[in-house]
């Protein structure tokens, strides 16, 4: 494609671009069709890709081309139209990696721009095969690249455009490939340290909804990985289980500091509200956990494959030590209340581990949680949890998995919750989970 430039060059800047994206398709189906595995785009190509889309000149010293708004929006569409056309999956993805895949250069803030502003708008016009091509993008590019596109649409659709929350709601049913790793990507952008870290109240309600729906919904990036360990270490993780369990298991202390994080609208978020959604979170969480072991032995992967990872666990114990001990020490709260919240954090950690070890999410001992935990303060529940022995649940209220490949729109088919079915782990003694104590599930305050 390199003999093209010249021709490129006399044309204005939108239609230059719309030129390129047109003789791009062409080349990459011929690569497709070629057979060659993996198919791949030269370098020629990348840089007309630069110079004439995202307008990083190929002699620096030149002055780039810019777009006016106008021209941006209606290169947008033509990319959309293009994209929606096009329906060979295989060519959508190289090419949107031709335009979007990072590259370690000077162009990869026009890249990330360009690419924020296209799936902003592939959400507001439902086109599936942007969101579709942008998951993978998710998926595989560095974590910090994948919380900027998340961030630039929470305050596309959380934020800035009052109105626009129901676009974005309604993706879950449109891609939900997209939508697992979109939180995902929102876990790791809010990690409730700060008032300025806290989800907006409108995602954490959107979230909490979509995973009641469906909570298949939070593991079909997993189902759709090939292989485990197959991710680049930099890239998000494999399900955004580690995420939401750091945001229920934080929340009552977040949220109960007297820093009350602030609403998309700029107002203060009332304490209250977030409290209910936090605990619906932290119950369909647990849920998730229980519809693990028929996942992985469908896999072949129980007790082979951790989906939460000591590691971050012990991050997230060493931020409820300093959390906790910065409650002791306030004062606008009666040690009363103080002491609630924190026993309440503490229960939903331990749930967290009990349910997370029961059900083949979490491959540790006992000593490694005491010793990832011995800085906390005594809770009885966790107490029980550090100590007892290794559980499993009978599995007598887990559904089915329902694995389907051939989906409308995700891997997993979907059933009535809840159908009854025996235990597929005949080789472990029933046991009920905690003999003789209660299941001590706390909502929120």
């Amino acid at each position: 494609m390199g003999d093209i430039r010249q021709s490129l060059l006399p044309r204005d800047v939108l239609s230059a671009a719309k030129e390129l994206l047109y003789h791009l398709d062409i080349y990459i189906c011929s690569l497709v069709q070629s057979g060659r595995q993996p198919p791949q785009v030269d370098s020629k190509t990348l840089q007309l890709v630069e110079e004439f889309i995202l307008h990083a000149p190929e002699d620096r010293s030149a002055p780039a081309r810019r777009m006016s708004a106008l021209q941006e929006l209606q290169l947008l569409e033509i990319m959309c139209s293009c994209f929606q056309e096009q329906s060979r999956d295989a060519v959508r993805q190289l090419m949107f990696s031709a335009l979007f895949g990072l590259q370690g250069n000077q162009a990869d803030e026009s890249r990330m721009a360009l690419l924020g502003k296209l799936v902003s708008m592939a959400i507001a016009v439902g086109r599936v095969p942007i969101l579709e091509c942008a998951a993978t993008w998710l998926q595989r590019s560095h974590r910090a690249y994948a919380v900027r596109l998340a961030q630039v649409l929470v305050d596309d659709y959380c934020g800035t455009m009052p109105g626009s929350a129901p676009a974005l709601q309604n993706i879950h049913g449109a891609s939900p490939r997209f939508c697992c790793q979109f939180i995902t990507a929102v876990t790791s952008l809010y990690d409730l340290s700060s008032e300025e870290l806290a989800p907006p109240s409108e995602l954490l309600r959107m979230i909490v909804s979509w995973i009641q729906d469906d909570p298949r919904l939070v593991l079909i990036a997993f189902l759709n990985t090939p292989l485990p360990g197959s991710q680049p270490v930099s890239s998000l993780d494999v399900t955004p289980l580690g995420g939401l369990v750091r945001w229920c298991v934080k929340s009552p202390l977040a949220y109960g500091k007297g820093k009350r994080p602030a609403a998309a609208n700029g107002g203060a978020e009332r304490e209250p509200e977030a409290g209910p959604l936090f605990s619906a979170l932290h119950l369909s969480v647990l849920q998730v956990f229980m519809l693990l072991p028929n996942i992985l032995n469908e896999k072949g992967l129980f007790g082979r494959l951790a989906l939460l990872q000591m590691d971050s666990l012990a991050t997230l114990t060493s931020d409820l030590s300093r959390l906790l001990d910065q409650a002791d020490k306030q004062t606008h709260k009666s040690p009363a209340d103080a002491h609630t919240l924190s026993q309440l954090t503490l229960e939903r950690l331990a749930q967290a581990f009990q349910v997370a070890m029961a059900n083949g999410a979490l491959l540790c001992s006992r000593e490694d949680l005491r010793a990832i935990c011995s800085r906390l303060p005594h809770n009885n529940l966790l107490q029980l949890v550090l100590s007892g022995p290794v559980m499993y649940y009978n599995n007598m209220h887990t559904p089915p998995l329902a694995f389907s490949p051939h989906a409308a729109h995700s891997p997993v088919a979907t059933h009535p919750a809840h159908t009854p079915h025996p235990s597929s782990h005949s080789q472990y003694p029933t046991q009920p989970f905690m003999t003789g104590m209660p299941f001590p599930y706390r909502p929120g305050l």
